[in-house]
């Protein structure tokens, strides 16, 4: 599919799955992560991080957009076809990797790590950039977060040589096929958060997401990088909000900016999604807890709250089987859908370095492991809401209707063609309401 690519506590605790913007900002107290950046602009993109991979399409430098920060370049490379499920025909096993943050850390390089495993696995990811990650500190207070003060953010600002790094960064993922969603901003959650904001605060928000990534330039004063290769407008479509707070006012602000879809459902099953007043609803899931009748949330902190209770340094001689068991978590969420429904995986992750880095490992491995197999497809989510907007309603429909582990006896029931009967559902765990995390 990727021919151009070659061919990572409880599920209470699962809004709390945000919070791993801490390795990137400068601001954050995060003493593990691996990344110490220091106070300068760093290398231009020449020499900086992440920057030592060509464009896999050449310049594309495209018509500018304003400052230049972005560019129309025209259609995006590398997209598959949506292609309408023909009757009888089984549903592609969908699998979405996503990445809270999405930040380029000198000397731990996350995102360039995943641009080549991405590669080589014949996969396709989601960026959800914190847009604040692309407005210089010197410039914070052009940023205001709903009911904070100018300049405030929860996540601080990075340092030069991170955010050249990460354009870079986002320019090249994009090129390759990926898609840059949002995380928005300052990353508030608790009292103050996007669980209290109203349709008015959000639209702020995105309002300013779109502003900082398209006037990086004219913020940061650089000449020397190239510019984003998308219309911004255009290219986003979707986003997740921080601590997975603030969903409804959030989907009925973003559906006046055309978006599609929405990830910042605090859990779901795994099942074929439904729209929400015309918006795709796509929540991370609860998967099956290996060797157990527990389940969690399909995210690397809420893997970490499950193992250690949300501790960073685990002595080495454990690591080992915390990453064995994350590993089997994603691949034992992946085998229910593949072998049953075939509801799409949806994967979280922020690129951190918790535990030496075993959750990331644990990505990795799942991605080798499934994106090559016959019938799956590890797509975007943008790729996703574009397959399922190309089928027929009335299959979307039968699809919605399969349960957890519910796996029709012939598939011609789902997508046309044949009337057997359908399996029974496998048993859907009961999701406990997720806690809301200040």
């Amino acid at each position: 599919m990727r021919s151009v690519r070659g061919a990572a506590v409880l599920v209470v605790v699962a809004v709390l799955a945000a919070i791993g913007f801490v390795v990137f900002a400068k601001g954050g107290d995060d003493k593990d992560s691996g990344a110490s950046p220091a106070k300068n602009s760093g290398p231009g993109p020449n020499g900086g991080p992440g920057s030592e991979s060509p464009s896999p399409s050449g310049p594309r430098e495209g018509k500018p957009i304003g400052d230049g920060s972005t560019s129309d370049t025209g259609p995006q490379p590398n997209q598959p076809k949506a292609e309408k499920l023909k009757p009888g025909e089984k549903p592609p096993q969908f699998v979405i990797f996503s990445w809270d943050g999405a930040a380029e850390m000198e000397g731990v390089n996350l995102v360039s790590r995943f641009r080549k495993v991405a590669r080589e696995s014949n996969a396709y990811m989601t960026m959800f950039l914190s847009a604040i990650y692309v407005l210089p500190e010197s410039k914070k207070a052009l940023y205001t977060g709903p009911k904070h003060g100018p300049g405030a953010s929860d996540i601080g600002f990075l340092y030069d040589k991170n955010e050249r790094a990460t354009l870079v960064q986002m320019r090249e993922s994009w090129l390759e096929g990926d898609e840059i969603g949002t995380h928005f901003n300052g990353h508030f959650c608790g009292p103050k958060g996007g669980g209290s904001w109203s349709v008015e605060e959000w639209k702020k928000e995105i309002e300013q997401v779109y502003s900082f990534v398209q006037n990086w330039r004219t913020n940061s004063g650089w000449t020397d990088i190239p510019s984003l290769p998308f219309d911004y407008k255009k290219e986003l479509i979707g986003g997740r909000a921080p601590c997975l707070e603030g969903q409804k006012n959030l989907m009925t602000a973003s559906k006046e900016f055309g978006w599609r879809y929405d990830t910042s459902g605090p859990g779901g099953n795994q099942v074929w999604p439904k729209k929400v007043d015309g918006i795709w609803d796509l929540p991370l899931q609860s998967l099956p807890w290996p060797g157990s009748n527990k389940t969690q949330l399909s995210m690397d902190y809420n893997i970490l709250m499950q193992q250690t209770n949300g501790k960073k340094d685990t002595p080495a001689a454990q690591l080992p089987a915390l990453e064995q068991q994350a590993t089997d978590f994603f691949i034992g969420g992946f085998e229910r859908a593949y072998n049953s429904n075939r509801a799409p995986l949806v994967i979280g992750n922020h690129f951190e370095t918790w535990n030496g880095g075993i959750y990331m490992n644990a990505v990795e491995n799942t991605m080798r492991a499934v994106c090559k197999k016959d019938g799956v497809r590890c797509v975007s989510f943008r790729q996703y809401v574009d397959w399922l907007d190309a089928q027929d309603p009335g299959v979307i429909a039968k699809l919605q209707g399969l349960g957890v582990g519910q796996t029709p006896a012939d598939w011609g029931t789902i997508t046309g063609g044949s009337q057997a009967p359908v399996n029974p559902a496998g048993s859907a765990p009961y999701i406990t309401p997720a806690a809301r995390r200040d």
